[in-house]
């Protein structure tokens, strides 16, 4: 039977992820049963692209549909725990976009409800799922580079007038936008582990949202890491990995790549084409992510093995942390 999914949003990463699911070869796996979002014009536009039967012009509508099991949010940050909440508490399982909420109080809160309520809950976190990622862990896994000692991913490209990460009031800044992909490498790589020790600098904008990030993670065993983001200029995007016996290097776009780069080796991972074109790079892989919570709901499992709620707690923990050494101070704190 296909998994009949519900999608809470009509914006750019909605048309994306149903774009991407909809492209995948094999049919009858994934349905599209319903779309909503604040306005029922902009639902019913986005059901009419996407051959969605339902559009609903509110949230809580959607959240009561009983042919929808699980329900994709692609809202802004800030809408996340409220809505991830009101859909869990109706019996959906839930897909959040990523960052799963907007500080690790709420993230807790969120993983709580699922519990209570025996819903699957993951954070999609696309990049956990690529063929590279898994090229990247088996590599690492298999001692080819010796053991790790240190792990650099920089994220830089010019956000100044995107709304969603220059304005407080919807969770906005590079630590949650483009920064969680930073951690979350580093925090996939080093097992989930917290640091012992984060030392964060960055510049917020008028509106105290930040627009610079560099942070050193100091962790167990001299196991070090580096993280930047920047939303002025673009950076060059990649991720290297550094062991005893050498380096892997993720280049741009690390955080949804086709390329792992070792000494000896250069390994690729071609995406598949998508039935319509899409909004921000390599979105096809974002079929990678629906077909894993497709394979967790068959099994009745309740969360990832690959992306596990403890390593968002982990994730949004370092987040915090860097956000109270910044100064970037959301109404949610």
């Amino acid at each position: 039977m296909a998994t009949k999914w519900g999608i809470l949003s009509a914006g750019k990463i909605c048309h994306d992820f149903v774009t991407a699911v909809q492209s995948i070869p094999e049919t009858g796996q994934h349905e599209f049963v319903a779309v909503a979002a604040r306005s029922l014009a902009s639902a019913k536009e986005f059901a009419s692209s996407h051959n969605i039967p339902k559009a609903y012009g509110s949230y809580e509508d959607l959240a009561k549909d009983p042919n929808i099991e699980v329900v994709y949010i692609g809202t802004v940050a800030s809408h996340h725990y409220d809505v991830g909440k009101l859909m869990l508490e109706n019996g959906k399982h839930v897909l959040m976009e990523k960052p799963m909420t907007l500080n690790l109080k709420q993230t807790k809160g969120l993983i709580e409800i699922a519990r209570k309520h025996k819903r699957f809950l993951m954070e999609a976190v696309w990049s956990r799922f690529f063929p590279a990622y898994k090229c990247l862990m088996e590599l690492i896994r298999n001692g080819s580079i010796g053991d790790v000692v240190h792990v650099n991913a920089n994220f830089g490209i010019p956000l100044l007038d995107v709304e969603r990460v220059m304005k407080k009031a919807v969770g906005g800044g590079t630590i949650l936008d483009l920064g969680i992909y930073t951690i979350n490498a580093v925090t996939m790589i080093y097992g989930g582990e917290n640091p012992k020790k984060v030392a964060a600098i960055g510049h917020l904008n008028e509106d105290g949202v930040d627009i610079t990030m560099s942070s050193a993670l100091l962790y167990s065993n001299n196991r070090t890491a580096h993280v930047t983001t920047n939303g002025i200029a673009e950076f060059p995007n990649d991720l290297v990995i550094t062991g005893t016996k050498g380096q892997i290097k993720i280049p741009k776009p690390f955080w949804c790549p086709t390329t792992v780069i070792t000494a000896d080796k250069t390994y690729e991972f071609p995406l598949p084409d998508t039935i319509c074109p899409c909004n921000f790079t390599n979105s096809s892989g974002l079929r990678f992510e629906a077909m894993e919570v497709r394979e967790c709901l068959k099994k009745g499992a309740l969360e990832s093995t690959i992306m596990p709620l403890k390593d968002s707690e982990t994730m949004t923990g370092i987040m915090d942390e860097i956000r109270h050494q910044i100064g970037v101070v959301y109404n949610a704190d």
